[in-house]
């Protein structure tokens, strides 16, 4: 499968990335087949060289079945290249477990009680 992704490059803490066609098994910034741009996020969001795309390579590239990464496919969608992905829902990790998530809703609860009485009186 083929996978429109970003191989970074630049020194340390100053990031600068390829946008390339690479096979979607081949390690992040390992064998590419084809550079389409590139992407430097130090630059300001208004600069023109932020981010260069070749257009008429990526459409050839999404015609053949590539599919582009989220970052890579938000590119493409400002660039009007392709329609804007939904949003992905964030991951439920980070959040406490059920049980600890009820016992903080009934501590807000209890915490809550006692400012209403005082507002009532």
């Amino acid at each position: 499968m083929l996978a429109i992704r970003m191989t970074r490059h630049g020194a340390k803490k100053r990031p600068f990335f390829h946008i390339v066609v690479a096979d979607s098994r081949s390690p992040r910034d390992g064998r590419f087949i084809e550079k389409l741009g590139t992407y430097n996020p130090l630059l300001p969001r208004e600069h023109a060289q932020r981010i260069t795309l070749d257009k008429e390579r990526i459409a050839h590239w999404l015609k053949v079945g590539a599919q582009p990464s989220d970052r890579v496919a938000r590119f493409l969608a400002t660039a009007e290249l392709m329609k804007p992905r939904e949003r992905r829902e964030q991951s439920k990790k980070p959040q406490p477990r059920a049980k600890t998530q009820e016992r903080m809703k009934a501590a807000a609860a209890a915490a809550a009680e006692p400012a209403k009485e005082a507002a009532a009186t």
